[in-house]
């Protein structure tokens, strides 16, 4: 029978290359493992990306005449070369999916296996260019499989040999891929959720494959968080055997009703994720990704998207259990490289062939705001072709689609190849006024009644310390964090025909390029903090809305310090009414749903307490005289205090007050402003090189302030280069 047998322990790690047999110079580490633990999550400077030495001293290896061994590897960050007894087994381009190397033929008394990991820049693997860091390592779990000559197909992209199909009339399609097995039978058995046989079968194998169609009568569907119904089919073939888990759902897309799940519209309101933790890298536990999933299921997340690549296996099982509807994506990201095409058609070949089973995914993502960089260029349209064709080869039952930067034309050619749509939002963030992102999605319905839109994402950026009473775009509180989500959950009430909403991201995350909201090298735009310790105020928004577990939120517990007499508490609670108590008085009781705010007078401490029956929270809140320095971001994303504004403006000069198509219309502001612009690009690197900006958003950005646009850059523009701007224009007659 097949043995599979983890070896995660004991391996002996160097950063380089070793240039010896020895591991004298090595570091004993154990599996998951990422030499990015630190320096790819703190914004240092010493951030490490190269070629590292993992070696794993196996002893031998116990195999009989009629079996085969292999070496399994779930994730190597992010192309690796595999040597077994000094023998290069290959190497693997990805680092993301599970993939395998048979050994048979090079067993010895003594085994030795060697892996290179390396996360170093290459234009042949994706990803390059993203706002999200890059770790090397070892980070998954790596086993030795001991099979029966004839067996599951092991090396076809790292599937498992089993592809199930099924339908709600009950049928249950089953396709096997076999190795060494042509003229053998394999049985097969579906097994209910209760442990009981409800269908039987058997295929013969056929130049490694065997198929047949299944029947399950008075079948159970899968219908989402509200009944995740699981069947399990077993496949035994001479001495191997394998289970698979699988359900049964129909869905579709609704161009006015939105997502359909077994024929009834269905909300899909939740968060995408990336893997990594704080101090931990993308190296995280099973334990690790299961709090993950507890915690976006307490929140009551109807679905997930998993950015920006392929996640563990186990985070797939958990979504089938929990009945959390999934986008999966591939990590195609910011720019087409030519030499990376290959590369984007094998990481979808093993996201497709690894997953095809689980029935929380509904979509394969072809790529993430593709057009950041080199625009949508006819090879980036080609091969986004090709990938779609691709997966709908691989795949007849799902759909495709792709995340796409609201910037791009909405009539591209390149936004037309997936089945569905969806657009990264960010107005109320990096751009415009949080309104406007209704405007954007109500234009483009109208404009386009018959295509089914969603958003794949939208944020504002919040670290938990900096808290206000007056909050704005821009101040990194976790009070505006808060009501942009409140007002983005609004916005979907009254618009069901968005077919997705996933707010970016569920948890804060690593991003070595940055250093802003008072914390380097994260992206600050989680619901919950890098190392998942607290669940923000903007959490609880989607708790009151989408989970049915009773509970009361009281809004600002880190906000204690308060300058105002009088005082807005805000409520967060799924329960009809809430009632207020001031050092244990009764103040008053509000009806309404998910949000409820009251006003209440400081004098002094206070102990504030909000329930409803038995649910309740209680927070402490204080007056004082001066504002606690430690709530105020010292770099605001505005440009409202980049120069002193205490200094009157000459409005016969120019000012970054005044509108960029007539400060590029004048001789001399136009070669100021020429100049600046220059000076910003330089500043903001390669990923400003290739960026296309639409004719119709250019229009509109001339028509802008200059002030306004460069709001607009946020963070990638320094205050001084602004007051030394508007300065220089200044002294330039209109």
């Amino acid at each position: 029978m097949r043995k599979t047998i983890n070896i995660n322990k004991d391996w002996r790690f160097r950063k380089g290359v070793s240039e010896t047999n020895t591991t004298d110079a090595f570091e004993v580490v154990n599996i998951p493992h990422t030499w990015n633990n630190i320096d790819g999550t703190d914004g240092g400077n010493d951030y490490f990306r190269g070629t590292c030495t993992y070696i794993k001293t196996l002893g031998k290896i116990d195999i009989k005449d009629n079996e085969e061994a292999y070496v399994e590897f779930c994730g190597v960050s992010a192309v690796c070369k595999v040597f077994f007894n000094g023998v290069c087994l290959g190497e693997h381009k990805g680092g993301y999916s599970t993939f395998r190397f048979e050994i048979t033929s090079l067993l010895n008394e003594e085994n030795i296996l060697t892996v290179l990991a390396d996360n170093s820049p290459r234009r042949d693997v994706y990803p390059q260019r993203a706002d999200f860091t890059f770790y090397g390592g070892i980070y998954r779990d790596v086993n030795l499989i001991i099979v029966d000559k004839t067996h599951f197909e092991l090396s076809h992209f790292g599937g498992n040999g089993l592809k199930i199909t099924p339908d709600v009339s009950g049928k249950v399609e089953v396709e096997c891929f076999v190795r060494n097995g042509d003229g053998e039978n394999v049985e097969l058995e579906i097994i209910s959720c209760e442990g009981k046989t409800v269908a039987l079968g058997s295929a013969n194998v056929i130049s490694g494959k065997a198929g047949t169609t299944l029947k399950i009568d008075n079948v159970h569907l899968w219908n989402g968080t509200a009944d995740p119904y699981l069947y399990t089919l077993k496949a035994s073939l001479n001495n191997d055997e394998l289970t698979s888990r699988f359900g049964v759902r129909s869905f579709h897309v609704d161009p006015e009703k939105g997502f359909i799940l077994n024929g009834k519209p269905y909300d899909l309101i939740g968060c995408a994720r990336h893997q990594d933790r704080e101090g931990v890298g993308c190296a995280v536990t099973k334990e690790m990704m299961k709090e993950d999933m507890d915690i976006i299921r307490e929140m009551g997340a109807t679905s997930l998207r998993l950015a920006h690549y392929q996640h563990n296996e186990y985070i797939y099982d958990l979504a089938d259990e929990y009945g959390i509807i999934v986008w999966a994506e591939i990590p195609y990201i910011s720019e087409h490289m030519d030499e990376a095409t290959e590369n984007t058609a094998s990481q979808m070949k093993e996201l497709i062939i690894q997953n095809y089973n689980h029935p929380s995914i509904i979509c394969w993502g072809l790529s993430n705001e593709i057009t950041v960089v080199g625009g949508a260029s006819e090879k980036c349209i080609e091969n986004h072709r090709a990938l779609n064709d691709l997966c709908h080869r691989l795949d007849r039952t799902r759909l495709t689609t792709m995340a796409n930067l609201f910037m791009l034309e909405t009539d591209s050619p390149l936004v037309t190849i997936p089945d569905v749509r969806s657009y990264n939002l960010y107005y109320g963030w990096y751009v415009g006024e949080m309104n406007e992102n209704e405007k954007w999605i109500d234009d483009f319905h109208k404009k386009h009644p018959d295509i089914a839109i969603g958003l794949s994402e939208y944020g504002a950026d919040a670290n938990p310390k900096y808290q206000t009473s007056t909050p704005s775009k821009g101040d990194y509180t976790e009070t505006y964090q808060a009501l942009y989500h409140e007002h983005m959950l609004e916005m979907r009430k009254t618009r069901p025909w968005i077919w997705a909403m996933h707010a970016w991201n569920m948890f804060d995350f690593a991003a070595d390029g940055r250093d802003e909201g008072g914390k380097k090298g994260q992206n600050q735009k989680g619901l919950v903090t890098f190392d998942r310790k607290i669940r923000k105020d903007a959490f609880y928004v989607y708790k009151a809305y989408l989970s049915k577990d009773p509970f009361v939120h009281i809004c600002g517990r880190r906000y204690v310090d308060r300058c105002e007499e009088a005082t807005k508490v805000k409520v967060y609670s799924n329960l009809d009414s809430i009632s207020l108590f001031v050092d244990g008085i009764f103040q008053e009781t509000k009806s309404g749903e998910h949000v409820f705010e009251f006003e209440v007078k400081l004098t002094g401490e206070h102990a504030i307490k909000a329930a409803c029956g038995c649910y309740s929270d209680e927070i402490t809140i204080r007056r004082v005289e001066k504002p606690n320095a430690e709530y105020v971001c010292e770099s605001k994303m505005d440009v409202s205090n980049w120069f002193d504004e205490k200094d009157e403006i000459d409005e016969t000069c120019f000012s970054v007050k005044d509108k960029v198509k007539d400060i590029k219309a004048h001789p001399v502001a136009g070669m100021v402003y020429a100049k600046m612009m220059e000076e910003a690009m330089k500043r903001i690197g390669d990923v400003a090189k290739g960026v296309n900006i639409p004719k119709e958003m250019q229009e509109q950005m001339d028509n802008m302030t200059l002030e306004a646009n460069l709001k607009m850059a946020g963070h990638m523009i320094k205050p001084e280069m602004i007051k030394t701007l508007n300065e220089t224009l200044q002294k330039i007659k209109k």
